[in-house]
């Protein structure tokens, strides 16, 4: 994908924070949460591009967009969901529903729909889930029948409802997918279709400042043109090409969202004296509630950019890689919003303190586009049939480059995470031995233990090089001390959870070469770099 480059990228960023200074205090996002108001104006402010023109970043420039590539693109969703993630998700959700025009369009339906989007600062809509088949895609029940005049396709009729559609009730544009003959296919409908009606606005638990509506589509009538693509039954194909960057997005989220939570945790913790001292300094504190948040979510960062990276470099796919970033880093931010609370105390549970709100909202990135438990079998899927084909090699010559790389560098974990990388390599194949697949329950748990070693792979090589990413707040010290906590946690979960994990489901004998033992040796050093993690932060989020 095309990029801007990084100057253009910060004051984009820049230009986001102070709009948000100016504009979105955190009263009027609160009133608007309470109200379960979508802030309509403030969207169309927000897609300005006298002010900010955030929308533009999916379109090419060839249609008046700016041509964003994955990380620029995870770069302002990270920082949308810092500000709050009812706004994100109405940006997202127009984000999304240029996708099928994107992938699947042909030339003169991008230069007609994708030019009146960016000049009209349209909301848009993408409307796949229905209430019966929720993240099912193949059991669609909306229809779309020819309509056949003269002998000629003139077009389709559209019949059926979506459900939990972003920007549902306040879309200008939809992209609807549906079942023609020819198979599942994307649909352009527009707002003012006869037959076209969203329901009511939902009364959310979270991300309140987004709209959330179910549509209904009585017999929709839309010319043969506004099917994307001009070709019937690409409507499954175009969307899961799209999955490896648009969970990216997700996964940015759940990143921000938890970044907050845990920056508020550190300023407050440095603010509030308790026995004498401030709770920053006490590990009761630092080491329960903000250093094992960080050090997840900085691992989620480095996944994340590995992943854009790649796909800006012009790979293609990635949909595991787009799970593991999703599944990992929305469920470390629920986590990290969900410990802040905890750590401002009965603060932390009121209306007026944001952590509150941001754990509220965070919870649906562990839901929509993907919930979790997809991701964990999706995870598990892609990573099995990597184990098969390899012979069971994939995860141990992973664990042989961080062999090298610990000769090369041992202070970036890579030792603990070449533990862990075995043990995962073992566990998988004891598995396949034991056939314990058939249980799904044995399923999810391999994909969560695929995210954990796959991300501890990720983060000690991000840790090791000389120059680290912009986003990084941290310097070496902090950022590699990080990756040691968190290669630690994967090798001694791996060993620990994995063994647990055959032994309690196999019948016959068991030969499971897991080094329990090692794993939990490396935990040597573990609090001396807590320590650190938790003195980095004090100096990155010093109290206001």
């Amino acid at each position: 994908m095309a990029s801007i480059d990084a100057i253009s990228r910060n004051l984009m960023l820049d230009s986001l924070r102070e709009y948000a200074k100016r504009r979105l205090p955190f009263d009027f996002i609160r009133r608007h949460d309470t109200d379960n108001e979508f802030p309509a104006e403030i969207l169309k402010e927000m897609y300005d591009p006298a002010i900010l023109g955030v929308h533009l970043l999916m379109i090419p420039v060839k249609y008046g967009g700016v041509s964003g590539g994955t990380f620029d693109i995870y770069r302002v969703c990270e920082a949308l969901a810092r500000i709050d993630l009812g706004i994100a998700t109405s940006v997202f959700a127009t984000f999304l529903g240029t996708d099928p025009l994107n992938v699947g369009g042909t030339e003169e339906q991008k230069e007609k729909w994708l030019t009146k989007i960016a000049k009209e600062r349209s909301f848009v809509a993408y409307a796949a889930t229905e209430p019966d088949a929720g993240s099912d895609l193949v059991n669609l029940k909306t229809r779309a029948e020819h309509v056949v005049k003269n002998g000629k396709l003139t077009g389709y009729c559209l019949t059926g409802a979506k459900q939990w559609i972003s920007n549902g009730g306040v879309a200008d544009i939809y992209t609807v997918l549906a079942l023609a003959p020819g198979g599942p296919s994307w649909f352009i409908v527009e707002r003012d279709m006869e037959g076209f009606s969203p329901n009511k606005h939902e009364d959310k638990h979270g991300i309140r400042l987004s709209n959330t509506a179910g549509l209904s589509l009585d017999n929709v009538y839309v010319p043969v043109e506004n099917l994307i693509g001009l070709e019937e039954g690409k409507g499954l194909l175009q969307a899961q090409a799209v999955f490896g960057y648009t969970r990216l997005m997700v996964a940015a989220f759940g990143l921000g969202a938890g970044l907050e939570a845990i920056e508020i945790a550190a300023r407050y913790s440095q603010q509030r004296i308790q026995a004498g001292g401030p709770l920053s300094d006490k590990q009761g504190y630092t080491h329960k509630f903000l250093v094992p948040n960080i050090v997840r979510l900085e691992a989620a960062r480095a996944y994340i950019e590995e992943t854009a990276n790649r796909l800006d470099s012009g790979e293609h796919g990635l949909q595991t890689e787009g799970a593991v970033a999703k599944y990992f880093a929305t469920e470390s931010g629920n986590k990290a919003a969900e410990d802040a609370i905890q750590a401002l105390g009965g603060y932390g549970y009121t209306h007026d303190f944001a952590v509150e709100k941001i754990k509220r909202d965070v919870k649906i990135t562990c839901i929509y586009e993907g919930t979790s438990e997809v991701l964990e079998m999706t995870i598990y899927r892609g990573r099995w049939q990597e184990h098969l084909k390899t012979r069971g090699r994939y995860y141990l010559d992973l664990a042989d480059k961080m062999d090298a790389l610990h000769t090369a560098n041992a202070d970036v974990g890579a030792e603990a995470c070449a533990l862990a990388l075995r043990s995962l390599a073992a566990v998988l194949e004891e598995c396949r031995v034991q056939k314990l697949t058939r249980h799904q329950h044995i399923t999810f748990k391999l994909g969560r233990l695929i995210t954990m070693g796959e991300a501890a792979y990720v983060f000690s090589g991000a840790a090791a090089k000389e120059k680290y990413s912009e986003s990084v707040r941290f310097d070496a010290q902090g950022w590699r001390a990080m990756a040691r906590v968190f290669a630690r946690e994967a090798a001694l979960t791996i060993a620990v959870e994995g063994a647990a994990l055959v032994l309690g489901t196999a019948e016959g004998e068991v030969n499971l070469s897991v080094d329990v033992a090692g794993a939990a040796a490396a935990q040597k050093g573990l609090t001396a770099d807590m320590d650190i993690v938790a003195a980095k932060l004090k100096q990155t989020f010093k109290a206001k």
